[in-house]
């Protein structure tokens, strides 16, 4: 057996962020370039992986880029730091830098951007030759996105956003292979958020937040020139609602919650037809507007298994002046999709136009988490002024 090609099978095993378990037939739905479906900043890290409806932040890109047009700041800049893995390696980690400024006088329009790097580290290539093991170098695997949004609020109280992004996912980097190749590929999204100004709730004032994503809309990632090989790329919808309550003139809280669920075919059993026992599964064959609507019924577990295909989280938010935050968070997928359960906490401190956020996840459940017991940064710089979002909102 070679086992270059088995060290690099059990890595994208593991990039999704759980192992794989047996009995009790669990089916999660799997997807390529799997980096993209982990939280990229400390901010939402620190509120149970979540940020299509939480208010406006320099890392809006990744979660919702229809935030950017309720900015506070005219132009921001961030920059991420997440290990991975890091209770078994120290050389696997992902990187995001993101941009936004608003276009225009009228501050209605935005353009934003981001780049996603994720490094697989460094890994010894061998193969058996006979009874000796042979050394065949080292691969270092990595993979990236760019991508570039584009804003506009169509209303005082909402807007939306298109995306484009460039993906490339070259984990078989080096390996002396012919039959793979890094795989690259495009994909779109649009979202949008709603945002209310703030209004009188009995003695103090609240505003209402609701918004909604999907991204990643396109060709499967082609890693050996096969179409029977292609990997779907994570279509993701994601859509939540929240709302701040603003106690005084420097204390705040906010509560938002969330779903999401992969816009991807499910796999299918192979079912023995004289024994009637599961053999096998396979992913369907399908075009992306296809699967993306299919996905809502072809669970083969029916109704039941299709609400386990969503995962959802709950969190909190307290604000003092917009200097100091606390967060928390819970994020829950199924047993049967994942088994990604976990607490997350962190804070963060802003001082003038600078921000510090970390976060640390505690897992929740028996499945190990590539995340777990991870402390992530995240640095922001706002610049180029205040907009008409610190009146108006």
């Amino acid at each position: 057996m070679n086992i270059k090609k088995l060290t690099i099978g059990c890595l994208l095993l593991a990039s999704v962020g759980t192992f794989a378990q047996e009995q009790d037939q669990p089916n999660p739905v799997l997807t390529g370039a799997p980096f993209l479906r982990v939280s990229p900043d400390a901010r939402a890290g620190a509120l149970g992986d979540m940020g299509a409806a939480t208010s406006a932040d320099a890392f809006s890109q990744y979660w919702n880029p229809a935030k950017y047009a309720f900015s506070r700041s005219h132009s921001g800049v961030a920059l991420s730091y997440t290990p991975y893995m890091s209770s078994i390696t120290d050389d696997v980690f992902l990187l995001n830098a993101s941009f936004y400024t608003f276009l225009g006088q009228d501050e209605r329009s935005t353009l934003s951007a981001s780049l996603y790097y994720f490094n697989i580290g460094e890994i010894d290539l061998t193969e058996i030759v006979g009874t000796d093991i042979v050394s065949n170098g080292t691969a270092k695997p990595n993979e990236f996105a760019f991508d570039l949004s584009y804003g506009l609020r169509l209303t005082d109280n909402y807007s939306m956003a298109v995306t484009g992004r460039f993906i490339r996912s070259d984990l078989f980097n080096n390996v002396p292979d012919q039959t793979v190749q890094p795989a690259n590929t495009f994909s779109a999204g649009v979202s949008g958020f709603y945002q209310t100004p703030r209004h009188q709730w009995n003695n103090f004032e609240g505003r209402l937040r609701a918004g909604f994503n999907i991204s990643d809309i396109g060709p499967k990632l082609d890693y050996s020139n096969s179409e029977d090989n292609a990997a779907y790329l994570p279509t993701n919808l994601r859509i939540g609602a929240g709302y701040d309550f603003f106690l005084d003139e420097y204390n705040t809280v906010a509560i938002t919650l969330e779903t999401s669920k992969l816009l991807v075919p499910t796999p299918q059993y192979i079912v023995n037809d004289s024994t009637g026992l599961v053999t096998g599964k396979y992913i369907p064959n399908k075009g992306v507007v296809e699967g993306m609507f299919s996905s809502f019924g072809d669970a083969p577990g029916g109704f039941s298994e299709e609400l386990k295909e969503f995962t959802w989280s709950a969190s909190a938010e307290y604000s003092y002046n917009d200097v100091l935050f606390v967060r928390a968070g819970y994020f829950h997928e199924s047993p049967m999709k994942g088994d990604r359960q976990h607490l997350t906490l962190g804070a963060g401190l802003k001082y003038n136009a600078f921000g510090l956020d970390f976060s640390y996840l505690l897992p929740m459940s028996d499945t190990n988490n590539a995340l777990e017991n991870t402390l992530r940064f995240a640095l922001t710089w706002e610049f180029g002024g205040e907009t008409s979002n610190n009146y108006d909102y």
